[in-house]
């Protein structure tokens, strides 16, 4: 089949965002006076939203709703002021991403990330390539695995969900595109492992952005 479309995640796809969220959930939790974690920790925290997130990083014992919603407030603030310290694109991304562009291909981003974040991170690290839309994490539309924000995606390309490769790198992104019909790719530069990815649906593996090109071929 010919694709007509890429949809990416973006953290752990397209950013490695890892160390920045990581930073600012433990800054909230030593305010707290909880235990931090280590950074590779946050690989399994992070993949379903903010809410999730703050709820795995707290201690087992401490997760009262009050609690919880305090601690995301603190953490959106914490992020806010340090959503780009050390963020970077992964290395062989901006190749990619000029192969599509060459090959006029549309490409669009879906992800967990709260809405406003999302697009700082596409102002600052992705402004030179033209997505389609950024949808991110908001009122209203309900977090990925759920199918309504890939269909909301799906329309907006104007394509059928089979035309088009889906890429993310936790057991998530595996499910919202086997949920949507779209083809699952997972990526392994990103927060999970393979047998993750596999385990979820994922159709093929990359180990490197530029292995995408040879799907469209």
């Amino acid at each position: 089949m010919k694709y007509k479309a890429v949809v990416f995640d973006m953290d752990g796809t397209l950013l490695d965002t890892l160390a920045d969220l990581a930073d600012a959930m433990n800054r909230v939790l030593a305010e707290h006076g909880f235990a931090t974690h280590p950074v590779d920790a946050y690989r399994h925290f992070v993949g379903s939203g903010a809410n999730r997130l703050v709820a795995r990083a707290l201690p087992a014992d401490r997760q009262d709703e009050d609690l919880r919603a305090l601690c995301l407030q603190s953490f959106l603030r914490e992020y806010e002021a340090g959503w780009r310290n050390k963020t970077c694109l992964y290395e062989g991304v901006p190749e990619l991403l000029d192969a599509l562009a060459a090959r006029k291909i549309p490409m669009a981003v879906l992800t967990n990330k709260p809405q406003a974040f999302a697009e700082l991170c596409m102002r600052e690290f992705l402004s030179r390539w033209d997505f389609t839309l950024t949808l991110g994490q908001m009122p209203g539309v309900a977090v990925k695995p759920d199918p309504a924000g890939p269909r909301q995606v799906i329309r907006h390309l104007g394509v059928q969900p089979e035309e088009i490769l889906y890429l993310g790198d936790t057991d998530v992104d595996m499910f919202t595109a086997v949920n949507a019909g779209m083809y699952p790719v997972g990526v392994l530069w990103g927060f999970r492992p393979e047998r993750e990815l596999l385990d979820a649906g994922a159709a093929v593996i990359l180990r490197h952005p530029m292995e995408l090109v040879s799907l469209l071929d």
